[in-house]
């Protein structure tokens, strides 16, 4: 049975700073931009609608006033996460188009309402160029929600963001693992303070995308399920300068596109967001092509005839099924798969350096509109127009990390909270499809087929579990159980002590 897609529309910019004090981010403008390349017509998806974001106005902040649109961005999260709650409900597969990174803060209060629910936690796959950790703990003030995000839904930072109907955090440290950040990040060795699980750039191309995402499942494997952020500045600005922040340093699209597979290829992955995306950089709308182009190949899996539904409960890891047979893939069989699949990894890395010229070119003519300069959230807030000290110099973010999810989560506190490569000119060159086994997972033994007055969806999904192992409290899930938040929680004192902005 195939896993339906919906694709929602959240064009918020809230969380970036303006690029010139006349003008407004334009990633807001990225879903229609995606829309117009057949996006969904191509993923066969269910048109979501859009969460319309409050207007973008900065107005008298200044630095040290915290989070700059913080009251916008708490009510657009809450706002969002209902209705990614309202999506998994029904059984399908979100597929979030940001939009600047804030909107990571909806998908995680939807993430941890669901843990919350099945008595689990859910983990997050932050697949960024940037580490997005600034904090109040690290830096000398904050501003830019998309530039502090990860940091955000981590529990660091002011409460009002970070706390949201009392929980925090919605992502334990533990349970986040971080690709693709450049090897410098500026704060790569406060997530390694953290715990946060990251590989930056050079050891993922090391182990090559599919690898990668079968790590990213394994480090993982204690939680119910997990969430995939992408912000594509992941990407190298040879191949994707249509970004606030480009960063030299990055994969190629071809790699995106088997990370992507290797990541939903699992009934244990909830659903994703793309973010970042800047059409105001893009004029003639090639970089929105290659995007959708990447999207649609990387979600295969998902739309796939024999795709698992998801599952939110697994009892233990058990062998991996060949899918079309029903017998078990062996060790030589699935290293002959990820052989091949790092052979595109390889191809793909290839084609990175290849279009390293001519994609320069592309990226001269996508600098943006005459005279108008590039909102940088991950810099810093020191350039905001007329309002920022000279001295200020807020340090820039990004971390990676990867960990392969396996289902089973006994013994956790319930409470815790086909490939298209990169060719010359950032053209795209034929590769073959990815393997359809990577990171698949057995159907656990004891599944019990519903019956027609029994619950469907989500719900069905939680109740169809194995009964000799039962795992935290008895699961209660149902329609709407995403959108029923539950009675704000004491916020711990210790916590309260960090949320000075």
């Amino acid at each position: 049975m195939m896993r339906r897609i919906a694709v929602l529309d959240a064009p918020t910019n809230l969380g970036l700073r303006p690029p010139t004090s006349t003008s407004v981010p334009g990633c807001a403008k990225a879903p229609g931009a995606l829309r117009d390349h057949d996006l969904l017509a191509r993923l066969r998806a269910r048109d979501a609608g859009c969460v319309t974001p409050p207007r973008y106005d900065p107005g008298d902040w200044r630095p040290g006033d915290g989070v700059c649109h913080a009251r916008e961005i708490a009510d657009y999260s809450l706002a969002l996460a209902e209705r990614i709650g309202s999506i998994i409900d029904r059984g399908e597969f979100p597929v979030v188009l940001g939009g600047d990174c804030s909107v990571l803060l909806g998908s995680a209060l939807a993430m941890h309402r669901l843990g919350e629910a099945v008595g689990g936690r859910i983990g997050l796959v932050f697949v960024d160029g940037h580490s997005d950790f600034r904090h109040p703990g690290n830096a000398s003030y904050v501003g830019a929600a998309a530039g502090e995000d990860l940091a955000l839904v981590t529990g660091r930072g002011q409460a009002d963001l970070a706390a949201l109907e009392g929980r925090r955090p919605y992502f334990r440290d533990i349970d986040v693992v971080v690709l693709g950040i450049r090897a410098q990040d500026e704060y790569r060795l406060d997530l390694q303070a953290a715990g946060i699980t990251t590989r930056p750039v050079p050891a993922l191309r090391a182990e090559g995308a599919a690898r990668t995402a079968q790590w990213a499942h394994e480090q993982l494997a204690d939680c119910a399920g997990y969430w995939v952020h992408i912000d594509v500045d992941v990407l190298d600005p040879a191949v994707m300068p249509a970004v606030d922040a480009p960063d030299p340093g990055g994969i190629a699209f071809a790699e995106l596109e088997i990370l992507l597979a290797g990541l939903v290829d699992t009934p244990h992955c909830l659903g994703v967001e793309l973010t970042v995306f800047d059409p105001d950089y893009d004029p003639d709308g090639s970089y929105a092509a290659e995007i959708v182009n990447t999207v649609v190949a990387g979600l295969a899996p998902v739309t796939a005839p024999e795709a698992v539904p998801p599952r939110l409960l697994s009892p233990r890891p058990t062998p991996s099924p060949r899918r079309g047979n029903g017998r078990a893939t062996t060790a030589t069989e699935r290293s002959d798969r990820l052989s091949a699949l790092d052979g595109l990894d390889r191809a793909a890395s290839g084609g990175l350096d290849r279009a390293a010229s001519g994609g320069l070119d592309r990226a001269a003519r996508a600098a943006g509109p005459a005279g108008g300069g590039r909102g940088d959230e991950h810099a810093g807030d020191d350039d905001l127009p007329d309002v920022e000290p000279a001295d200020a110099q807020p340090p820039r973010g990004g971390p990676v990390g990867v960990g392969p999810l396996g289902g089973r989560f006994a013994d956790v506190d319930p409470s815790g909270g086909g490939s298209a490569g990169t060719g010359p000119s950032g053209g795209r060159s034929s590769l073959s499809t990815v393997p359809d086994d990577v990171a698949a997972e057995a159907e656990p033994p004891g599944i019990r087929v519903l019956g027609p007055s029994e619950p469907s969806g989500i719900a069905a999904q939680i109740t169809a579990t194995v009964e000799r192992e039962p795992v935290g409290p008895p699961a209660s899930a149902g329609p709407g159980l995403l959108r029923r938040p539950s009675p704000p929680a004491q916020e711990p004192p210790e916590r309260r002590e960090a949320d000075t902005a």
